[in-house]
């Protein structure tokens, strides 16, 4: 099938992979423009541009789809599908009616629960027990279209946002190919108005950790920020991120560290797994003892 392909960042790549190795046409590969990273910063191609140059496929990154002549140029590709997962620009009706059987966009939420821009994170915040993939066909409202193909898994008690992160790649790899292979027997199901969600774009103030909070929730928020934006807390002046942790039993004031890396919450404790210092790389807690010496309450 005669595909282009819109995505921008990591989560993006195994879809691209897998539609490659299908053996699909991919007549372009639509990506966000390079943009200054790293020390020097020098201007870097995301990495659906690397791995499309890798696979010796065409390249586009405009800034924006709105001017006639980029709608021009998309349709002129003559694709049956666009296939788009986290592309990071809206696309214009013209886009969307380009393709002569639509876009399909591979969302990592179970919609209609978490429409929007962080639906992995809010999963894992909201103490979700499941989520998983949809295949949709896109309209112009946000993550609004019927979905034609959908794929769950648990979240596991100590999965954090990372975790599924990678799963859900993997799953919405296969499920796209899945989805083009079936594409003429599959039947769109509108989205049902009841149990919509937004998942708004995480913001750094929610990374600060409130130890007053339910444990539950303080695991939650510890597992559904890493690695990134990454929840912190303050160790001696130091902010000291949390990466990964699990609820435990135990009773103490806000703050007070328990045996090891426990923390007690309002109700219950937190038990830290895995911890990044600044400027370092993440250790498991144990390790960051070592080196760490914890006073007897943080935060």
């Amino acid at each position: 099938m005669r595909l282009i392909f819109m995505g921008t960042p990591d989560f993006s790549v195994p879809a691209l992979d897998a539609l490659i190795e299908a053996g699909h046409d991919i007549a372009a590969v639509y990506t966000q423009p390079p943009r200054p990273a790293g020390r020097g910063k020098k201007d870097r191609p995301t990495p659906v541009h690397r791995r499309a140059e890798e696979a010796g496929i065409e390249v586009r990154h405009p800034v924006s789809l709105k001017p006639e002549e980029e709608k021009a140029r998309f349709a002129e590709l003559g694709a049956e599908v666009a296939v788009v997962v986290a592309y990071g620009l809206i696309l214009p009706r013209a886009i969307l009616d380009a393709p002569e059987r639509g876009c399909l966009n591979i969302h990592a939420s179970l919609l209609p629960r978490w429409r929007g821009a962080a639906p992995i994170q809010r999963s894992v915040m909201a103490g979700d027990d499941a989520t998983g993939v949809c295949i949709m066909c896109m309209e112009a409202g946000l993550d609004t279209g019927p979905v034609l193909l959908r794929q769950e898994t648990p979240i596991g008690p100590t999965d954090t946002a990372g975790d599924l992160h990678d799963r859900l790649a993997g799953i919405g790899a296969t499920a796209i190919v899945a989805a083009l292979d079936g594409l003429a027997g599959l039947t769109p199901l509108p989205q049902p108005e009841d149990g919509v969600t937004y998942a708004a774009k995480i913001d750094k103030s929610e990374a600060k950790i409130d130890w007053s909070r339910p444990a539950e929730e303080v695991d939650r928020q510890i597992r559904g920020l890493s690695p990134f934006p990454g929840a912190w807390t303050e160790i001696e002046g130091e902010r000291v991120k949390l990466l990964r942790s699990r609820a435990h039993q135990g009773d103490g004031e806000p703050g007070q560290v328990m045996a090891g890396f426990t923390i007690a919450c309002g109700t219950g404790a937190v038990e830290v797994l895995e911890v990044q210092r600044e400027g370092r790389k993440p250790l498991a807690a144990e390790e960051v003892l070592r080196g760490l010496v914890l006073p007897g309450r943080i935060g």
